[in-house]
């Protein structure tokens, strides 16, 4: 009897766990297609005319989708070797946080929005479709945006500085009369111009005003590029680092990654050892 217990957990591991398998990799894909069919439900959800059509079917579709990822959260613990590092886990985690706000909504109607965290799940795209060399890229990207925080954060207090600068002179030049009512909302104008979003919810009137408005919008598009500029040379660094200095003994070229087995120039061999 143990035996066979031993069996159908083992059995529901490969399925649920490994997708080296023909049908743990069918698993989880028709997973990923689960979780995108119940986002797009709770978003159709929110849409007042949908909602008043068909909402009781999207409900219904809803909770199908919930109990369906509590069984399959389950059968997750239940099947892996070590339950407690699975629940503690990043995937355990999400898994968790997935289901919890259908149970949620019973209380409050308004969390089931929340369930749009499902997207996370999606992440397991990576392991099933072997795109792991991607997060290779993401992580270029996650040093450089790291590398350059000092930058990004001298840039930002700049930033903040000529807002409360601009936001202070609209405020004595325009005054509560024409919308800038107090210095914090005089900063909102002043940020919402510089960035050339404009919602156009609080105008300047006077000449002042609009002189005041034209440098804050043409300091927004001078600046625009700086942040850019920032990453970019980070990037470029990051990519530098990670190719090394490789060279091929055959022709030459040189910018291998570290990984590289043969060169990306003539396709000779390289040797194991890094210059």
């Amino acid at each position: 009897m143990l035996d066979s217990i031993s069996i159908i957990r083992q059995k529901i591991y490969k399925v649920i766990f490994e997708t080296d398998t023909p049908a743990g990799q069918r698993f989880d894909i028709i997973l990923i297609s689960a979780i995108l069919l119940s986002v797009l439900a709770v978003m159709l959800d929110s849409v007042e005319q949908i909602h008043a059509h068909v909402g009781l079917w999207l409900f219904r579709i809803e909770w199908m989708f919930t109990i369906l990822f509590s069984v399959e959260y389950l059968l997750r613990i239940y099947s892996s070797p070590r339950p407690l590092q699975y629940i503690f886990s990043f995937y355990g985690i999400v898994d968790l946080v997935s289901i919890i706000p259908s149970y949620m909504a019973l209380i409050f109607p308004e969390a089931s929005y929340w369930l749009v965290v499902r997207l996370l799940r999606v992440l397991r795209i990576f392991r099933v479709f072997k795109m792991f060399r991607y997060l290779t890229e993401a992580n270029i990207l996650l040093r450089s945006i790291y590398q350059s925080r000092r930058k990004v954060l001298v840039f930002f207090i700049a930033i903040l500085v000529m807002c409360v600068i601009f936001g202070c002179l609209m405020f004595l030049v325009e005054g509560p009369a024409h919308g800038f009512t107090s210095i914090p909302k005089s900063i909102y104008w002043t940020i919402v111009t510089i960035t050339t979003v404009g919602y156009g919810d609080i105008t300047p009137q006077t000449v002042a005003g609009q002189f005041i408005s034209t440098l804050a919008m043409l300091a927004g598009y001078s600046i625009i590029a700086i942040p850019t500029g920032i990453f970019t040379a980070e990037i470029v660094s990051e990519m530098k680092r990670e190719s090394g200095n490789r060279n091929c003994g055959n022709c030459g070229h040189r910018g291998h990654y570290k990984d590289a087995s043969y060169c990306y120039h003539c396709g000779v061999k390289l040797p194991d050892s890094e210059v």
